[in-house]
């Protein structure tokens, strides 16, 4: 290594050895112009040290490079370049054709050649061997109608339609079906396709498909299993029973068909906690397809207090009705508007109208347009229909516990003598029979054979189902209970 000393001298060797070395020359006291203008830096960074001796060289050196360049410029004008001549016609088709551009300029790929001698224009366009489509049954809509819009010849629509009406009723088809339908090749376009094959899904347990064979069309039945193990759904009642009921997966209608029969029995607001427990037997079919669909509730269950309360849909006679584990139904509660409309007036003293004087006013008339439908307030049995004097065509209803209904001035009667009427069934229609000044409904009560205010009655009725269904009934509350499929 080599150590350089204040002197002037370089010694080689190990640290601190001083065995051999030689003087170095110093540099000069005062360098010459030339040394300094060559050791100058002269293109300085003009963004830096602004102002300074550097910068303004820096400055300088810029302002004769540039001064030079201006000197030396040879003053030589620029040469335009070639501008080829617009195309036109065929050429610029051919040229828009093959170039690049844009879409929005128009451009295509490849080149298209126009027709020569040997191309042979056709008189018309070919039709397709076949054509398959899908036509949708709209509401209200006729099977061979929704044929014959898809092109479907009469002929052959009216054959479907008998065919489709031998395994199922044209009306139980449900709007929105949706029918795929192949038409065949015709002989020329003056007739309708002929029908090669239909296909579509006439019943929740059945397909059927239509082909044909030679001149013939054949049916084919596909029937689709089908599990109708009711749902059964339960939970806690909660914050809300309507919103904990639904969040357990019960459908809408289902959770609104439990809460109007549960308020039969208790009520709903004051007897129900958050800790009771809800139960629901829906009726359910799973096709092997892969459908589903729910229907009715068939039981409504409540653990209220220690007690369970079970209502099961069940058929008597012509009326359904929600009836206990005991085989009873009860029915309690004021008495329902018979017919939608207005109070034209009230019950008790009035001016009569039509009379001209102040008489006991034993109804209350229900103003309502011409035709509108009068129905049974609560269940009964017809005890009178007919003219019966200033009411004009009148029903009279017998119900429990010694009370009768009155309903007149009716436009036309819909029940008869003897007939047992069900609450809201139709017995007949507004009029204006009898002494009246417009088309109303007068509606009397009687209780123990005195009037009183329609408006303030209430009532409750109980009955059993007979000895002979009883049976029957119990069976199906203990295959709803175990979650069995029932007929």
């Amino acid at each position: 290594m080599y150590l350089r000393e204040p002197q002037g001298l370089e010694w080689a060797g190990a640290a601190g050895g001083r065995s051999f070395g030689r003087a170095v020359a110093a540099p000069p006291p005062n360098p010459g112009l030339r040394e300094r203008a060559t050791r100058a830096e002269w293109a300085p960074d003009l963004g830096a040290d602004i102002g300074s001796r550097t910068w303004w060289r820096g400055v300088a050196t810029f302002t004769g490079l540039c001064a030079a360049a201006w000197a030396l410029s040879p003053g030589i004008r620029p040469l335009p370049g070639y501008a080829p001549p617009a195309l036109s016609g065929d050429e610029a088709e051919n040229a828009r054709a093959l170039g690049m551009a844009p879409l929005g300029e128009g451009a295509d790929t490849g080149r298209r050649m126009a027709a020569n001698d040997l191309v042979v224009p056709l008189a018309e366009a070919p039709e397709r061997p076949v054509q398959e489509l899908t036509a949708t049954l709209g509401e209200g809509d006729a099977f061979a109608a929704v044929l014959s819009r898809a092109g479907v010849g009469g002929r052959d629509a009216a054959d479907v339609s008998a065919m489709v009406a031998g395994a199922v009723a044209l009306g139980d088809i449900r709007p929105g079906t949706r029918i795929e339908l192949t038409l065949g090749r015709r002989p020329n376009r003056t007739v309708a396709r002929p029908l090669e094959k239909l296909a579509f899904r006439a019943r929740f347990d059945l397909n059927l498909s239509l082909s044909r064979t030679g001149d013939r069309l054949q049916m084919t039945r596909q029937p689709i299993a089908i599990d109708r193990t009711p749902l059964r759904i339960q939970g806690l009642v909660g914050a809300s029973l309507y919103r904990s009921a639904r969040a357990a997966g019960a459908p809408a209608q289902a959770v609104e068909d439990y809460l109007k029969a549960m308020a039969s029995k208790i009520s709903i607001g004051q007897d129900v906690a958050a800790a009771d427990r809800f139960d629901l037997v829906i009726e359910q079919a799973r096709a092997a397809t892969g459908e589903v669909q729910t229907g009715r509730l068939l039981l409504a269950g409540l653990a209220h207090d220690g007690h369970a309360l079970n209502l099961i849909r069940w058929k008597q006679g012509s009326q359904e009705d929600w009836f206990d584990g005991a085989g009873q139904v009860r029915h309690a509660g004021a008495m329902e508007m018979p017919v939608a409309g207005r109070i034209t007036s009230a019950f008790g003293w009035r001016f009569h109208p039509i009379l001209g004087f102040a008489r006991m006013h034993k109804g209350v008339d229900i103003g309502a347009p011409y035709g509108t439908p009068i129905e049974a307030a609560i269940d009964g049995v017809v005890r009178f229909a007919g003219w019966h004097g200033g009411h004009g065509n009148f029903v009279e209803l017998g119900h429990q516990g010694d009370v009768q209904t009155g309903y007149g001035h009716m436009s036309r009667i819909a029940v008869h003598i003897g007939e047992h009427v069900r609450r809201g069934q139709v017995i007949g229609y507004i009029g204006m029979t009898g002494l009246t000044t417009g088309p109303h409904l007068h509606w009397e009560v009687y209780k123990n054979g005195v009037a009183v205010n329609p408006m303030s009655i209430t009532y409750a009725s109980t009955a059993s189902l007979p000895d002979a269904d009883m049976q029957a009934f119990k069976a199906r509350v203990a295959s709803l209970l175990a979650g069995r499929a029932t007929p």
